[in-house]
Parts: C-alpha cells; structure tokens; sequence
C-alpha cells in the first residue's frame, strides 16, 4: 500500500458495510461483546483526502449536521492518523478532508471507513510502507469495523469483530438502502440489547448458543443466490435498534411490500439494507419507495476495502 512520499495529496476511497449477519455474545468485562458477523462491503464510499501539514488538521463535507462529526480526537479518522505518526515515529502532522457519503451513525460503518482511509492515505502520504498486517493491527486498535473497512469484499468477523476470514461469495449482491436523518448511537444499542436480555432473558429470538456464522448464510453467499441470503439475514442487534426507533420497522415492511426479498437493520441502525433480486429489481424498488416520500439509495457489493485513487 505504499505511494510515493513526495505526493502533495493522496486520496483513498473505503467502503460502508452491510451485517448480512450479527449474532452477538454476552458482555465481557472489558466492556465489548463477542460477535459472530458477516460484513460485506458495498458501493457507498467515504473519501479521504491527506495533505502534507505541520499539525493535524480535519475538515468535513457531505453532511447537513456538522456538528454530528467531531474535528477533535473523537474522530477515528484524526485518531488513525495520530496513531500511525505514533507507530512509525513521524514528525509533522496531516491535513485530512473528509467527504462523506455514508449516514453518520447509520450503522454501516462510516468512522471506520474513514479510519481505515486515513491509515491508508497517511501511510501513502508519509512513505512509510507499512505491511497489510502492520496496517490491519493498528486497524484492530481503532475499532472493531476498522479493518474490515481496510480489506472489504465479504468477510467472517469473530471476537469483538475484527478476527477476519474472507467468506467466499459468488457473483453481486444488489441492495435498496433506507437512511434516515437521525443516527442511533452504537453503545446505546448495545446496552439496551443488554437491559433487554436481563428484562426477557432473551430477546424475541434466543441469542445463539455459540457464536459460529450458521451454515445457511455462508452457503447462500457461496451459491450467489440472494433468494438464499435473504432467507438467512439475521441480527441480534435489531430489536434492540427496533426498540430505540419503532419506526424503522415500517421502513422494513414497507420495502418487502416493495418487492425486496428480505430486509434488515444495518448494524446498530437505524440503516435498513433491502437485499434485492438483482440490478432491475432494486430500481424498481428504489422507484417505489421514493414514490412514499424516502430517498433509498440502490448500492451493490461485494465491493474492494480501502484503496488510494490515482
């Protein structure tokens, strides 16, 4: 992943992702969950742009609310960029602009992509050739999404996520994406899957005795048949999200009404990825549900992790 250091600018392009799958364990003491997911990356990208500075500068562009996105070290993306400095002994700071495409909070890994492009980028930038492990290491310091967002295509998560195998998938997957203007925070959906549990003692589904990635999925992804897939969509984070936002329930029936195969809450939400079956028919449904006032969003993977663009 290297670039010529004496670039005045290096632009990498890192894709969101869609949980085909989430299954999630108990809460450990460290504070995270044990997961069992498959990520597949789609066409909805977030751009990172690295320019040579004295400090560390971030700047954003692609969202109405501003605010939504911290400047600071909240950030992953300013975050990453600090942490690589720090690994590779580099003096000198990073200006980073950020162009956003994908919903801030939307539960499809927008921070994450944006980390992963700025390790990508600064890397490039400095010149200090880190490996593809190297990069995925620090990748895991960041977050648990963080280094799929490096790699993409589709891929089995295990422990708090971020244990990668690739999965093999045969052929496109086309997906119809229902946003919304109000994010969910990640830990709140998380500790309310947590109160629900301790109120229930399961949520409406039992969570899985172990946390494996069944069967069903893995053969629908290897066969390429979304008919398949969407049969085996499963999260255990989506009643938890359901919960925090009932309406994102009508946003599900409202697209398999549409004619969507299936339909599932992205991550911790409040994101609703609509699988399709194929190109025509997520026009169609894209046109439907337009037709009632949204503006879905028609992406398909699986898709390439980080990369610079020329």
């Amino acid at each position: 992943m290297s670039f010529a250091a004496t670039a005045e600018a290096v632009h990498v392009r890192a894709p969101g992702k869609i949980n085909v799958y989430l299954g999630v364990g108990d809460r450990h003491e460290d504070g995270y969950h044990a997961l069992a997911t498959v990520f597949q990356a789609v066409s909805l990208y977030e751009d990172v742009i690295a320019r040579h500075a004295d400090e560390f500068t971030l700047t954003v562009s692609g969202v109405d609310d501003t605010a939504a996105v911290p400047l600071d070290d909240r950030n992953l993306a300013m975050r990453a960029a600090k942490l690589l400095a720090s690994a590779t002994d580099h003096r000198g700071g990073v200006a980073l602009e950020i162009r956003k495409s994908v919903p801030v909070a939307g539960g499809m890994g927008g921070g994450s992509a944006d980390a992963a492009a700025a390790l990508v980028a600064c890397d490039a930038l400095w010149g200090t050739g880190l490996s593809s492990a190297r990069l995925h290491e620090l990748a895991a310091r960041l977050g648990a999404d963080v280094p799929f967002a490096l790699h993409g295509g589709t891929a089995v998560g295990t422990g708090r996520g971020d244990q990668l195998n690739p999965a093999l998938a045969r052929g496109r997957f086309d997906w119809v994406l229902v946003t919304s203007d109000r994010g969910l925070s990640t830990p709140a959906v998380y500790q309310r899957l947590d109160a629900l549990r301790a109120e229930e003692g399961a949520l409406a589904d039992d969570p899985p005795l172990s946390l494996d990635v069944p069967i069903p999925v893995l053969q629908a992804l290897r066969s390429g048949d979304p008919v398949l897939l969407a049969a085996a969509l499963h999260n255990d984070l989506q009643p938890a999200a359901l919960h925090e936002r009932p309406d994102v329930a009508d946003a599900i029936e409202e697209g398999i009404r549409a004619g969507a195969l299936g339909g599932i809450v992205s991550g911790s939400g409040p994101t609703v990825a609509l699988l399709c079956d194929g190109p025509e028919s997520a026009q169609d449904v894209q046109s439907t549900l337009r037709l009632s006032g949204s503006d879905p969003l028609h992406v398909h993977g699986a898709v390439p992790g980080a990369r610079i663009i020329p």
